[in-house]
């Protein structure tokens, strides 16, 4: 058996362990005590299939693909805190292309050595595995974790997590700008939270994952990152910086990211919106991203979302170029998303749904010529793991 297949293997049992399967609104549950005796188990999963079909100039691509995740976590009491176990693995290195997912416009990471340009890269088959540790002092609570993989302070909560975004099956635009990180391996972080309020940092591997989806890129703890963040009531806002070392193999170059963040989340999650800025620093030039996205559960069987955001791409030069070294001409991508998905089976075992949704482009001069006016079309089947009471309220820090 291979190293990964030994990570799929206990993953797996551990969700088929877990005494009781929730859904879960972003990447942290919020932490609650476990019982004395013994760990408190809770689960959270999605899965897409469907049709993919990218309209442009020149090039229409499409596919049947499947994205998917399944995350599960483990709590229990240790001494005068709470240690927290968490996993989460995504099967798309096997049901997307080796290349990714079609999607005009998206950028980030490699494939074969060359910058991936109009997909968005599978997720690794392991995507979380690390432990974290909370303990009260006085009016403060001290938090610190290490992950083999994990998320370093920086971003909002990854797209996947995000009640905004909780019924769209395809990452924004502004991805590689906002909360990319999320599958670094290597990670070690520490934090206080006192009230709404929580700072924390982080030291991690810079290098983005390489097109081999199925190992552990591990490597040395090279670069850091902090974050500040707010959560009240329904509230919740982040500012965070990182300093990347050569995070793409393609530009052996460092860089600096910077992210700012607010959301909305009703209670009882029938309608959550965020709204965020992201910037990437780098050797040929900054590129700034902006997103509004929202998802509203109409009736319970119901919803709709949307999302509209701008992305500076240098799609025209991406890549590094020995003995020519100029800044990169830049375009700025536009992308408006209206979707609807429509519950047909709700039970103890999930629910099942059927959506679809459409993306028109604002398509720079510059890339005009090539692109043309591209429309994005998906229509999908929907399986989410069942949410049961006693579930865990999110925690959005």
């Amino acid at each position: 058996m291979t190293p990964a297949s030994r990570v799929v293997t206990l993953g797996l049992a551990a969700i088929l362990a877990s005494g009781g399967i929730v859904r879960a609104q972003s990447a942290s549950p919020q932490p609650v005590p476990a019982p004395a005796t013994g760990w408190q188990w809770t689960a959270d999963g999605r899965v897409f299939f469907g049709f993919n079909y990218q309209r442009r100039k020149f090039t229409d691509f499409s596919a049947w693909e499947s994205q998917n995740w399944v995350m599960a976590t483990g709590e229990r009491q240790l001494r005068r805190g709470t240690l927290r176990l968490a996993s989460m693995f995504s099967f798309e290195p096997f049901t997307l292309h080796d290349i990714g997912s079609p999607q005009v416009f998206q950028t980030g990471e490699m494939f074969r050595n060359s910058p991936i340009i109009d997909y968005q890269h599978p997720h690794d088959l392991v995507m979380g595995l690390g432990a974290e540790y909370r303990r009260p002092i006085g009016r403060v609570t001290l938090v610190v974790g290490a992950d083999v993989v994990g998320s370093p302070t920086l971003g909002p909560p990854v797209f996947m997590h995000r009640p905004s975004a909780a019924e769209t099956p395809h990452a924004p635009l502004s991805h590689h700008h906002l909360d990319s990180s999320h599958i670094t391996p290597g990670v070690l972080r520490g934090g206080v939270d006192t009230g709404s309020w929580r700072i924390e940092g982080s030291w991690f591997h810079g290098r983005e994952p390489d097109s081999n989806r199925t190992d552990l890129d591990l490597g040395a703890l090279d670069s850091a990152a902090a974050r500040l963040s707010f959560q009240r009531g329904p509230w919740s806002a982040q500012v965070s910086g990182a300093y990347l070392k050569e995070p793409e193999a393609v530009t052996p170059f460092d860089a600096k990211h910077l992210t700012a963040s607010v959301g909305w989340t009703s209670a009882g999650g029938r309608l959550a919106w965020l709204a965020a800025f992201g910037q990437k620093r780098e050797i040929h030039g900054n590129l700034e991203a902006y997103l509004i996205e929202a998802t509203l559960r109409a009736t319970a069987s119901d919803s709709v979302y949307t999302r509209v955001e701008s992305a500076a791409k240098d799609i025209l030069d991406v890549g590094f170029h020995p003995g020519a070294f100029h800044r990169h001409r830049q375009s700025q991508v536009g992308a408006i998303t209206a979707g609807y998905v429509r519950d047909w089976w709700r039970g103890r075992g999930g629910s099942l749904g059927t959506g679809a949704d459409v993306t028109g482009h604002l398509v720079p001069a510059n890339l005009e010529e090539s692109y043309g006016s591209p429309l994005s079309v998906h229509a999908f089947v929907r399986y989410r793991l069942p949410a049961r009471a006693g579930s865990h309220a999110a925690h959005t820090h």
